[in-house]
């Protein structure tokens, strides 16, 4: 299992599917684990690393560890776990047939990002210039800003857009797209999330992100798919590879539940007075 940055809900959610199939590390199965740590530099050769073990199958945590992967190799089968875009991105030829040695999950699209735009929108009426920090690193970057760029012009958002090169400049970026006078901020979800709510916090703005782990890591607000389930049910991908299925085979599966999760906890910090309509439709709060 390859993750980066923090994979530890991904290992937490993935062992508890695999176990729910029967597996337990040390006894028929053995896991061998490998964190970039946020370093984009590390995740081609831990990739590689892993794809010359041999290992039976890669799972791969978010799009840019997917892509490490499938660089390192044709032949070991990859999870995603999950993958945006996955078509778009080359990974597999189609979700009902994936054509080569990836298959798994996935989160939807870039219409996400999007969608959060427009939470910023129905929550902040008087907002007028939103920052953005794209991951250089994740090859989604693009589809995901292309939607948020699409959304901004339908919403009159002016976007101050700055692209992070992975996870070890981001504080630097963030910062520097915080004091351009932005009044919310959003990041991609593959950039680390307990140091993006960290920094909205320090520097007084929203966050939003299309993921809702980064809700319960201290972002204001997400609406994305209940990733809990999605690393769960990538366990019954290795399950099915174990068994002898070929990754070309199996379909890849697209999110179902999507979840809108508040923190009514950053809202008191940030001083933000949050509408009860809001609060009732959200799946979560976090008080």
């Amino acid at each position: 299992m390859l993750g980066n940055p923090d994979p530890s809900v991904f290992l937490r959610e993935v062992t508890t599917g695999l176990r729910e199939l029967g597996y337990e590390d040390g006894r028929n199965i053995a896991l061998e684990l490998r964190n970039a740590k946020g370093s984009a530099a590390q995740l081609g050769s831990l990739a590689r690393e892993l794809a010359t073990l041999p290992v039976d199958v890669i799972v791969a945590f978010q799009t840019p560890v997917v892509a490490a992967a499938k660089e390192a190799t044709t032949q070991t089968p990859i999870v995603m776990c999950p993958a945006q875009d996955p078509i778009e991105l080359g990974f597999v030829q189609s979700f009902a047939r994936p054509g080569g040695n990836i298959t798994g999950m996935t989160t939807a699209t870039a219409e996400l990002a999007g969608k959060n735009l427009q939470l910023i929108r129905e929550v902040f009426p008087a907002v007028r210039r939103v920052g953005i920090v794209g991951n250089a690193a994740d090859p989604f970057h693009k589809p995901f800003l292309a939607s948020i760029e699409a959304a901004a012009r339908t919403l009159n958002f002016e976007l101050k857009i700055v692209l992070s090169q992975g996870a070890d400049p981001f504080p630097a970026t963030f910062a520097e797209v915080a004091a351009s006078g932005v009044q919310a901020m959003m990041v991609q979800p593959s950039l680390p999330r307990d140091r993006a709510a960290e920094l909205a916090l320090r520097y007084r703005l929203p966050l939003f992100v299309a993921n809702t782990e980064s809700a319960e890591a201290g972002a204001l607000m997400a609406y994305g798919a209940d990733i809990a389930a999605v690393y769960r049910q990538s366990a019954t991908f290795v399950d099915r590879i174990l068994k002898g299925r070929k990754p070309a085979d199996l379909p890849v599966e697209l999110a179902t539940k999507f979840r809108l999760v508040v923190n009514l906890k950053t809202a008191n910090a940030l001083g933000l007075t949050l509408s009860p309509t809001l609060l009732n439709r959200a799946d979560d709060v976090i008080e």
